[in-house]
């Protein structure tokens, strides 16, 4: 057997860079490219590694560990699951600060490697920097954090352990039930340590992904709930993207009459001119979708994983009679909500059920009801959108607005935390499969700014908006170097409303009184429970956004940000646009939410506010039910 001698860190990169997948005839190379920033637990290891393997395996330098991992996320999604990521830290904080990553990776099933630096596998002196000490197990570091949030955990504590460890990491990755953060914890002398390794380490290999088709049983059984049912609604999740599957679903909706609604992660699984697709479902969702989802005897779940935004906290989904059938391709989600499963891949299940359903299509009067619903809903959002008053200030719908008639189906839009989502998620009119890319399983505030690097590496040439507010926007500025860096002409919009508005929206209505969430002076003499005066601090992101090399156009007025937007998108550099919005006074707002969302109250409280806020929590928890 020939050999090839190598360090740990060497093999590695080397292994890495001929791992390939495959799915429907198209192949892709896994792991695309390593992000990195460096210290004493993998500058001598993986860094020498990534400088002896040159063009073979590309590299990205980040600012923040964080980032790194949701710039690769963005890859990765936007690149259909077929192609990700790695991310290679030092040890301590460097590896700790992956931990806010991995968990968006797991939760939201996307792919990504990790590589964190790790303590001395031989323990040459005790402790050493960094390293977490616990009196009870000498094997444990601050890696271990990251075993809960990663879908394989493994530490390379020999070289031999190597290939058994990286091939297991690359089948799940590659593995569309179970795919999400993997890591690989590399101690730092056992990255530089030498090993003679067999050549078909080396050979190119082919992960196909597969497409599991349905059980016929199940397929059966899922047709006949169909025909039986008079109202039903169907759910598009993140799957359906994950698996190709639009026009799979355009085509059962369209044979079948059956409306479309989509999760955060499932917009634009049909068009927003589909005559089918009723918009966004849940505590963020249009009144369409919501008013649908009261009535459904049948609600079937494509690719979506229930989370209670969705169904409203188990409020929404309230006819007596109403059944669920899920088709997922993992039984644990295909099971949720006492449903039927229908365990497969979401493009070949829908194309099998719309077979399976040839001459069955819903009551011409159901699709005569939400067809006008839907034509009703379109006049709110033309309201909240509109800017006839141009010397205003924006309202973030006009913002939104603005937007809508700007771009075209190659524009990408991206957001994950504050108000924004819910605005996007009621009013946004999606034209393309991938337009709309917002990250709501975890909801990740700084989320935005880096995975736009992401999808700008994985989708060159295509306009890409990261749309954040100013808490966001603290939250994780930091790849904007990285945007420079690389010559990415980065779309950025920050709206400014000096606060988390979002949260402090919530606050007062739980009774916490907008406790802790705006960004204004506090009163010299208050201590405890601070009170604070009206004037914002003297904080401009603007400038901040400039002096990390964006070009920065302030727009005062809608005129000004309409102008500003369309030199945006033209600009071939990192180009920020910067507008503080107005509350929803002059101008229709965005519809007040359609559906519940749970946050408990205080059960007891002195403070009025609390008590009546509790009320109303009760009055609303009342509806909840556990669909069995």
């Amino acid at each position: 057997m020939s050999t090839r001698r190598l360090t740990v860190a060497q093999a590695l990169i080397a292994f890495l860079s001929r791992q390939y997948t495959e799915r429907d005839g198209n192949r892709r190379r896994l792991i695309d490219a390593t992000w990195g920033i460096f210290g004493h637990g993998n500058v001598a290891g993986i860094g020498q590694a990534l400088v002896q393997a040159g063009h073979e395996m590309p590299y990205f330098q980040g600012r923040s560990e964080q980032a790194m991992v949701h710039a690769a996320v963005g890859y990765a999604r936007q690149s259909n699951r077929l192609s990700t990521h790695a991310v290679t830290t030092s040890i301590g904080p460097g590896a700790t600060n992956l931990v806010t990553g991995a968990a968006l990776a797991t939760i939201n099933r996307l792919p990504v490697l990790l590589l964190p630096g790790d303590i001395f596998a031989t323990h040459p002196a005790d402790p050493v920097l960094q390293q977490l000490e616990v009196p009870h197990a000498g094997d444990i570091s601050v890696n271990d954090a990251l075993r809960p949030v990663s879908k394989y955990f493994d530490r390379v504590s020999r070289p031999e352990a190597l290939v058994p460890s990286a091939l297991a990491a690359m089948r799940v990755l590659t593995d569309p039930a179970e795919t999400g953060a993997v890591t690989l914890a590399l101690p730092q002398d056992v990255q530089a340590e030498a090993y003679d390794w067999p050549e078909e380490f080396f050979a190119e290999r082919v992960w196909r992904m597969r497409r599991q088709g349905p059980d016929p049983y199940e397929l059966s059984d899922a047709a006949e709930a169909v025909r039986a049912a008079r109202r039903p609604l169907l759910v598009a999740g993140g799957g359906v993207h994950h698996s190709t599957a639009e026009d799979a679903l355009a085509a059962f909706a369209t044979a079948t009459g059956i409306p479309v609604a989509s999760t955060q992660a499932g917009k634009g699984s049909l068009r927003h001119d589909h005559p089918a697709d009723v918009g966004g479902i849940g505590h963020t969702g249009t009144a369409t979708a919501d008013e649908l989802a009261r009535t459904a005897d049948l609600v079937i779940g494509v690719g979506t994983r229930w989370s209670d935004f969705s169904t409203a906290s188990a409020t929404l989904f309230s006819n007596p009679s109403v059944r669920f059938l899920n088709i997922n391709i993992t039984g644990f989600d295909a099971h949720k909500l006492a449903a039927a499963p229908l365990v497969a891949d979401a493009r070949t299940a829908l194309e099998d059920l719309t077979t399976a359903l040839t001459d069955h299509r819903v009551d011409a009067a159901y699709v005569t009801e939400y067809a006008e619903d839907k034509e009703r809903w379109e006049h709110r959002v033309d309201a909240a959108f509109d800017t006839s008053e141009d010397l205003l200030r924006p309202t973030q719908p006009q913002v939104l607005g603005l937007l809508d008639a700007l771009v075209t189906d190659e524009d990408i839009v991206i957001n994950a935390a504050g108000s924004l989502p819910g605005d996007l998620h009621k009013l946004w009119r999606s034209r393309s499969r991938d337009q709309y890319h917002v990250e709501y399983g975890y909801s990740c505030m700084g989320y935005e700014i880096p995975a736009a690097i992401g999808v700008m590496l994985a989708d060159p040439g295509r306009p890409v908006w990261a749309l954040v507010g100013d808490g966001t926007y603290l939250m994780n500025p930091t790849e904007i170097v990285t945007a420079v860096q690389e010559r990415l002409p980065l779309k950025l919009v920050i709206l400014q409303n000096h606060g988390y508005a979002s949260i402090g929206g919530l606050s007062e209505s739980v009774g916490a009184e907008r406790f802790g969430t705006a960004y204004r002076y506090r009163e010299a003499d208050t201590v405890g429970s601070p009170t604070y005066t009206g004037d914002p601090l003297p904080v401009d992101l603007a400038a901040n956004a400039a002096s990390l090399g964006m070009r920065v156009i302030r727009a005062k007025t809608i005129r000004d940000l309409r102008e500003a937007l369309a030199v945006a998108r033209e600009s071939d550099v990192p180009t920020c646009v910067y507008a503080e919005t107005e509350t929803a006074d002059t101008v229709s707002g965005a519809p007040p939410a359609q559906a519940w969302w749970d946050v408990p109250v205080a059960e007891t409280a002195t403070r009025a506010s609390a008590v009546t806020a509790r009320e109303e929590y009760e009055r609303k928890a009342a509806a909840r039910r556990r669909h069995l």
